[in-house]
């Protein structure tokens, strides 16, 4: 149920705050100077311009708390409040810039965070990584043993839909001939469509493997599936509800997992340098 809410919520929040974005403004170009409405713009603004930025110009990774977005909307809040609450003497009227700040607290504390995600068994640091099977986007079987024999960076991603992941692996695919040098498998695991695979793999033409964890099987093996994990919406895009946890898994060549991320919020991920660093680490 709370990942249901979760999807609604990331589908909702944003046209909300464009409509106000809109609505302040033609508010003050027609009826002039009103402090409740400067507040609510500015708040407005802020979380619109955020949402549309991620997919205009998608970053790998943010601050956990997104402190200058938090700062505007923090401060946009007080305008509406002090100057149009008291001073305008207009609580009611201020009304909709406390659910916009409300609405933005949420998607910080609530939306972006991953629960329990410290309790995972199924991946410890110097344990073999478990045997599982995935698919290329021609549909064959591929099963993990293949990549043992060389060291391996396993990235679960959400999906071509997430903005993120896609950023994440546009910054993976420009270190391309840095894991080359150190003989590395780049691996790819997307439970979305063989399709929306096959695109991405065309785009980057680069040697790493895209595959698709079919139904999710590995990542409920892995205690990485996020049920009902995708906006609310994109399942017209031909997405199932359900996906994966961004996660990232690194094997020396024997197969044993010498490193492993899994994020409590979607938003924040380690940098390509990492691995390198982790990589080079285990050949001194």
């Amino acid at each position: 149920m709370r990942n249901i809410l979760k999807s609604a919520f990331i589908s909702i929040f944003p046209i909300v705050a464009l409509y106000f974005l809109i609505d302040s403004t033609m508010h003050l170009i027609n009826h002039g100077i009103s402090y409740r409405y400067i507040g609510r713009l500015l708040i407005a603004v802020t979380i619109a311009f955020f949402f549309a930025m991620i997919f205009i110009k998608p970053v790998a990774r943010t601050d956990a708390n997104l402190k200058k977005h938090t700062l505007l909307i923090g401060i946009g809040f007080l305008i509406s409040m002090i100057f149009g609450g008291i001073i305008e003497k207009d609580l009611n009227g201020s009304l909709p810039s406390v659910g916009l700040f409300l609405g933005w607290i949420l998607y910080i504390k609530w939306y972006s965070v991953f629960e329990d995600r410290k309790s995972n068994k199924a991946i410890q640091i110097g344990n073999q990584l478990p045997d599982f099977e995935l698919q290329d986007p021609e549909k064959n079987n591929v099963n993990v043993s293949k990549f043992i024999g060389n060291p391996s960076i396993f990235m679960f991603y959400r999906g071509n839909w997430c903005p993120l992941c896609m950023a994440q692996i546009k910054e993976i695919a420009s270190q391309y001939k840095e894991l080359e040098k150190r003989n590395v498998n780049m691996v790819l695991i997307s439970p979305q469509p063989h399709g929306h695979t096959q695109s991405l793999a065309k785009k980057f033409d680069v040697n790493f493997s895209f595959l698709v964890d079919q139904g999710n099987k590995v990542a409920k093996q892995l205690d990485i599936l996020s049920k009902n994990g995708i906006p609310m919406g994109f399942q017209t895009l031909g997405y199932d509800s359900d996906t994966v946890l961004p996660t990232i898994i690194i094997t020396n060549k024997k197969g044993k997992i010498i490193f492993a991320d899994l994020t409590t919020n979607y938003r924040v991920r380690p940098e390509p340098a990492t691995f390198l660093a982790i990589l080079d680490k285990e050949t001194i």
